[in-house]
Parts: structure tokens; sequence; C-alpha cells
């Protein structure tokens, strides 16, 4: 079986995972010329047992499968382990606690209110470059204390950091380009670093104090900063996409929230599970061990595919329907679960809940008017173009 960006920008993964959770859910793919072996676990069960189990299932030195350039090191604590890994991400929780993002709901409103009211109804647009994006670069800026007007900065180095090069016009780019673009990134927020240093305590600030009040190293400094890019970046934008895709192709599920606004913690959740924004992470085998009658070895490399386990027919009925009503919605693996579990949860919500509420207010119509466009990565499931009909 190939494995490379066209799997899901050509939307071919779904029954290749189907067949591997029917007939070989710990399925070693043998001598990738880009990846090497690794071991695919796509069974729900099989996937959760693996992220809750740090002890078995570590991280290694990416939790992607391309390996980083040894000349060029970014290290992340996503794919740290305890302590390590707990040092940085105990680092910068605060900034995500409940009581913090709760303070970000009327600055995400004023956004979302913005962008929504500034949509043209006269003919077809593009929905991520007009709304996902524009949300999405807005927040992070914010976040991060980035000049506003250089925001859409933060998107290209988040995108250079996980689409495929290979592939598409616009990311016809090398390693070598790759480095120049994060080495810009590096710079670009040394001013603010300086700032955080003096001021009140921000993310970057706390980031930065992860080693005992001593600013990181450059390497760590970029590599932990691209990671919270991208976080901020993918699972939210695509997830805003992908929620205007699946109320356009399930018209009842969206009569269903109109009819009940209560139902938009659900409508939420669900999204994240169809959408599954992060299609896997990687990790190692810690220890030899025997799943499902194969024999896993320390140190071979195991891809926990979350796009996989939110399919999975033996835990979500019908997995493939967008419902709203689906009761098992918080079981979703979209943001994984254990010590690795996404810091950002809650951010995601918060913005796509405005979305969702800012949306049906203004719109009585909603209509995607042709195949979505689907980003080149294996990584992140995810939409390059989307083009969207509306009116008030």
């Amino acid at each position: 079986m190939n494995w490379d960006a066209t799997l899901f920008s050509n939307d071919a993964y779904r029954e290749r995972f189907r067949r591997l959770r029917d007939e070989d859910p710990v399925h070693l793919h043998r001598g990738h010329p880009q990846f090497g072996s690794f071991w695919s676990l796509t069974r729900y069960d099989d996937i959760l047992a693996a992220d809750l189990d740090s002890q078995r299932f570590v991280a290694g030195d990416s939790f992607v499968l391309a390996e980083g350039s040894k000349d060029f090191p970014l290290p992340m604590f996503l794919a740290m382990n305890d302590p390590q890994h707990d040092r940085y991400r105990d680092a910068v929780k605060p900034f995500f606690a409940n009581s913090h993002i709760d303070t970000l709901e009327q600055a995400v409103r004023d956004s979302v209110v913005e962008i929504l009211d500034d949509l043209p109804e006269d003919g077809p647009f593009d929905w991520v470059a007009r709304v996902s994006i524009e949300l999405t670069s807005r927040m992070l800026a914010l976040l991060l204390g980035f000049p506003a007007e250089a925001r859409h900065d933060l998107i290209r180095w988040s995108d250079l950091a996980v689409l495929d090069p290979t592939l598409g016009p616009d990311q016809l780019v090398d390693w070598n380009d790759r480095q120049k673009a994060f080495m810009e990134c590096f710079a670009a927020l040394q001013p603010l670093r300086k700032r955080a240093a003096q001021g009140t305590p921000d993310l970057i600030r706390m980031l930065d104090g992860a080693e005992g009040g001593t600013q990181l190293r450059p390497s760590e400094f970029l590599g932990n900063i691209l990671m919270l890019i991208v976080a901020g970046n993918d699972t939210t934008r695509n997830s805003i996409s992908g929620a205007i895709l699946a109320l356009d192709r399930y018209p009842e599920q969206l009569a269903k929230l109109r009819a009940d606004p209560a139902a938009m913690g659900s409508a939420v959740r669900e999204v994240f599970r169809w959408q599954t924004p992060i299609t896997y992470m990687r990790r190692m085998a810690a220890v030899d061990m025997q799943l499902h009658g194969k024999h896993i070895h320390a140190g071979d490399k195991v891809v926990l595919w979350y796009a996989s386990g939110n399919a999975d027919e033996r835990v979500f009925e019908a997995p493939e329907k967008f419902d709203i009503e689906r009761g098992s919605g918080r079981r979703s693996l979209a943001f994984g679960f254990g010590i690795h579990r996404c810091l950002g949860v809650r951010l995601a919500e918060l913005q796509l809940r405005v979305v969702l509420e800012e949306l049906l207010a203004r719109f009585s119509h909603i209509e995607v008017v042709a195949d979505p466009v689907l980003a080149p990565s294996m990584f992140v499931r995810g939409y390059a173009q989307m083009m969207v009909q509306l009116r008030r």
C-alpha cells in the first residue's frame, strides 16, 4: 500500500482504513522510501490504549513520520517524554486553562462578527481564505502578541511545517527553503520575546520560562513555537471549514441545529470527530510487545491513525455520517488522549462554536458550490479551498 500525502489530498483513505480495521488492524508497512518501516494502528480501542500508555508507547524524536534534519533540529515537547515533556507543557498550561480561555470569548466573537459581516452574497467565495484562515491568523496573532498586519506569515510558516512540498503549486519548496522560512519566523518573534520578558505573563513568556526562567535555546524556542502555531492553526482552521462541508452535505443536521441551539456543544464535538483535522500521531515502542498476534519490537515506529479510529464502526454507529445527536462525541480521538492530549481543545471548541452561532444567526442559505480542494498533507486533513455561497 502506498502511504503519502495523496492518500488524503485525493480523499482515498476511507476504504483503506476500513480494510485495515477489519483485516489487519496492526499493519506493518515495510521500507517506505521516505518514512522507513512503521506499524499502523487503525482500530479505536488500540489507538486509545496506546495513546494512554506513555510507558510502552513513547514519543520518539518526532511526532510525524518524516524525520527532521539533523543539521537543523527542532525539539518540540509533543515529541518528548516525561519529565522533560511535563516541564514544557506545565509552563504553558495555565494559558490554556478554562478560566483564561473564557476571557477570550469576546475577542473571538468580535473577530467572527467582523469577518462574517464582510462576506459577499453576490457570488461564491473561498471560505478557507475568507473565514477559516482569517480567523485563525487573527487569533494566533492575538495569542502571541504578533503584529496583526503580518498575521498571515504565521499561517505561511505553519503550512510550510506540515504540507507536503512535492504537492501543489504553492508548496514547491525544498528543505533549505523551509529552514530559511523558519529562521525568518524565529527572527520575527525575537522582539516579542524581549517584550514578554519585561511584561506580564503571556504565551511566549510562559514558554520561555519552561526551563526555570532561563530563556530557551534558539532551537528549543523555534521548535516549540512552531508546534504551537501549527496546533493553533490546523486544528481550528480545518474544523471550521469541515463544519461548513458537513452542514452542506447533511442539511437535516443543519435544520436540527437551527431548531435546537442547545445542541451546539454536541455539534461542535461531532465536527471534530467527523473532520479529524490531525490524522495521526507517531509513537515508538519502548519494549517488545504482542498486539493482535503481531510482534512489535522495541524501537519500532507506531502510528496512531486518529482518522481511522474516529471512523471505527465498532465504536461509532454509521461513522461516515455527520450526526449532531451522536452520544459518543466526547470519545473522539481528534485531540488525542493521555499526556500528549492537545492543550488547545477548549480554545478550538470556543472558536468553532462562535463561528457556528454567528453564522446561523446571519444566513438562511449556506451552500458549498464545488468540490473542495484538499490540502496536500498526510498529517493534516484539511482544505486548500472551499467555494461557498451564502444568503442572509
